[in-house]
């Protein structure tokens, strides 16, 4: 089928293209012979009159064309798929659709480990990646490159639909044997300890804990930092450090760990972490299934 004297078969083959930046990689994921895939590069250099790929050393880089092409034509690839060619009827048994969630390790362990228990039962041909949180989070939405986004309300983009999650509390975590704190900690206590930290990058928003610390005006003595929360609590076992950390996360810790959880000296503003997505994918049934059951667990929580 011809539009505008563009065949539209070459559209997947240029979001292809521009996303592998590599016509031998193209050619794979196109199921496609090497010589096929630049055949259909020199069509669309052609049409749109612009080289769309350049070699740059031992790259291809995309030209200024290609790069103000590639989020429209996602987002018209992900419509087309989703409401015109997809299959509007849809059987969780017998369904193998694959998601791409974007979410922390932290929302990984109290949320998608018991979501994806239930996905086992109720849809056992059903896959999913779990990709890092990034700075690109606001491009991979737009783009159709991840199916979900859960983080807290700061990183959500009013272009696109959202709905709360689950909420959660902060707490301070300590060693069970650290002999500089008791069943309560205060504001001098906390401050004067060695302290354990999240990392989230220099494009991030501050973290709760120093925003909390700011408040006071006083600076910790950070010894660890890390980039990921699951690793807080065993960086303060054996040791007098501090951590402060979500609650959920902590008690599932508690556990398995030699840890005492305690309320931070002063109140924390409460964590909300919501799932956003493309609103292309409102009325894809398979999204929308998984949607639902994100607020049936919730609900007996």
């Amino acid at each position: 089928m011809r539009f505008h004297h563009l065949d539209l078969n070459l559209l997947v083959a240029l979001d292809t293209i521009l996303t592998e930046r590599n016509v031998t990689h193209a050619a794979q994921k196109l199921n496609i012979s090497q010589s096929a895939a630049s055949g259909l590069l020199s069509r669309l250099r052609e049409y749109f009159d612009d080289e769309l790929l350049v070699q740059s050393g031992r790259q291809m880089l995309p030209t200024p064309l290609a790069v103000s092409l590639q989020e429209p034509l996602k987002r018209v690839l992900l419509d087309i798929k989703t409401n015109i060619v997809g299959d509007k009827h849809f059987d969780p048994l017998e369904s193998n659709r694959h998601f791409k969630i974007m979410a922390s390790d932290y929302v990984t362990t109290v949320f998608l480990s018991p979501l994806f228990n239930q996905v086992h039962r109720l849809a056992p041909n059903m896959t999913f990646d779990i990709i890092p949180n990034n700075n690109h989070y606001n491009d991979a939405i737009a783009r159709g490159e991840i199916d979900f986004l859960i983080q807290p309300n700061f990183y959500m983009n009013n272009d696109h639909p959202k709905a709360l999650l689950f909420e959660d509390s902060y707490s301070c975590v300590v060693w069970r044997d650290n002999p500089l704190v008791g069943d309560t900690i205060n504001n001098e206590e906390y401050l004067n300890l060695g302290h354990v930290v999240i990392n989230l990058g220099e494009m991030r928003a501050p973290s709760f804990e120093e925003d909390f610390a700011k408040k006071y005006g006083q600076d910790r003595r950070i010894e660890v930092s890390t980039s990921d929360f699951n690793t807080l609590p065993h960086l303060v076992v054996g040791t007098n450090r501090i951590t402060v950390m979500q609650t959920r996360l902590a008690r599932i810790h508690a556990k398995t760990l030699p840890i005492k959880i305690i309320n931070t000296p002063e109140p924390i503003p409460s964590l909300r972490e919501y799932m956003q997505w493309n609103h292309i994918l409102d009325s894809d049934p398979a999204h929308q299934w998984l949607r639902d059951l994100c607020q049936k667990i919730l609900s007996t929580d």
